[in-house]
């Protein structure tokens, strides 16, 4: 339920004009059932959910007659039905002004009529009078349009909120997603290096370099001259390995002749 205090405060002018557009245009009453309803609620009425489509309202003081009469001039007649007016006040100056004349030229006009018409023009200029002197001001309008433009600022501001909010953990996110790229890279650049050592090895196990090849040329005739020793050696050994046996056997033929000749001496 929403409660107003009066029709005469902000929320009350506001309600009055929502009124206005939903009878005018939604409704479409005509122009003198709208007056008198709107003049029934600025003066008599405290509900009026009957008129619009939202919660309960109501409102808790009445204006009265007098005050309710003023603001229904105020914020009804003069805002929406001040060019009627107008147009009347001129309607009524033009037909004032063609029977002066028809009096003055012939006798068909009486004087009564004249009299009528300036009773009319003057009514309608005193009217005129009345609606201009309680012309309204727009602050109920511009402080609705204040409003609007807070709530949109507060809007926009926790929009940007939430957007440097998702901005800042995206940041962080992106952050963290730098730093383990970054690792992985070097990771990556590590195991780059080891496989370029492993495959230089083996390329230079595949197709050794000249330097290599030069010792290992050097290495094999220093293998085969120590071969060619072992075979001078050997044959070295065999031969004094040979003059030796010889040398042994004579030894052991002249021993075993000298015991026969020592022997056959004894015996004789």
């Amino acid at each position: 339920m929403k409660k107003i205090d009066n029709i005469a405060s902000v929320n009350g002018r506001l309600l009055l004009h929502e009124v206005y557009h939903k009878l005018k245009f939604e409704r479409q009453r005509n122009s003198l059932s709208v007056l008198l309803t709107l003049w029934r609620i600025c003066t008599v009425e405290t509900e009026i959910n009957q008129y619009i489509d939202e919660d309960e309202v109501i409102i808790l003081h009445k204006l009265g007659f007098w005050r309710g009469t003023l603001l229904w001039i105020e914020e009804i007649v003069s805002r929406y039905y001040f060019s009627t007016i107008n147009s009347l006040v001129y309607f009524g100056a033009a037909v004032l002004l063609v029977l002066i004349g028809l009096n003055n030229f012939t006798d068909k006009v009486d004087s009564s009529v004249v009299v009528y018409g300036l009773a009319f023009e003057a009514s309608m200029l005193l009217l005129m009078f009345f609606i201009m002197l309680f012309t309204p001001n727009d602050d109920i309008f511009l402080l609705k349009n204040y409003e609007k433009e807070d709530d949109l600022q507060k809007e926009l501001l926790e929009e940007i909120g939430e957007i440097s909010r998702d901005f800042a953990l995206t940041s962080a996110q992106l952050e963290k997603s730098i730093s383990f790229f970054e690792t992985i890279i070097d990771k990556q650049n590590s195991l780059l290096e080891i496989i370029s050592k492993i495959s230089q090895t083996n390329i230079e196990a595949v197709n050794p370099n000249p330097k290599m090849i030069e010792i290992m040329q050097e290495t094999n005739i220093s293998i085969a001259k120590f071969n060619e020793n072992l075979k001078t050696i050997n044959s070295t050994l065999e031969e004094v390995k040979s003059y030796e046996i010889q040398a042994i056997v004579k030894k052991e033929i002249e021993l075993f002749f000298t015991d026969r000749f020592s022997n056959n001496s004894h015996n004789k």
